[in-house]
């Protein structure tokens, strides 16, 4: 009778995968922009909805979209984490080209 347990190893044979550094660090990587240095997260979805900063609507529940906090905040990596924001991934990308407001 089978125990039931499978095996984890990798079969003889097969292709050695390579370790993905962005999977070990949870999907969160490091991103330069003219306007600092910001640690990002893409998200597949939230339960809730939040407030984009850069067009001013709603993301919708089960959207994906990247959530963003300064690199190198002024008060810490706590703080910075505190004022993380929830942007539609396109105005994320486009964050560089937009005017700024006065």
């Amino acid at each position: 009778m089978p125990s039931g347990r499978r095996s984890t190893k990798r079969p003889y044979g097969t292709e050695h995968i390579p370790l993905d550094p962005d999977r070990l660090r949870g999907g969160r990587r490091t991103e330069h922009g003219a306007d600092g240095e910001w640690t990002v997260q893409d998200v597949r979805g939230s339960d809730r909805p939040y407030r984009c900063p850069g067009c001013d609507q709603l993301v919708a529940p089960g959207t994906t979209h990247v959530v963003a906090w300064a690199a190198d905040g002024m008060f810490g990596p706590a703080a910075a984490l505190d004022d993380r924001r929830h942007w539609h991934s396109a105005c994320w990308a486009a964050r560089g080209r937009r005017r700024p407001t006065r």
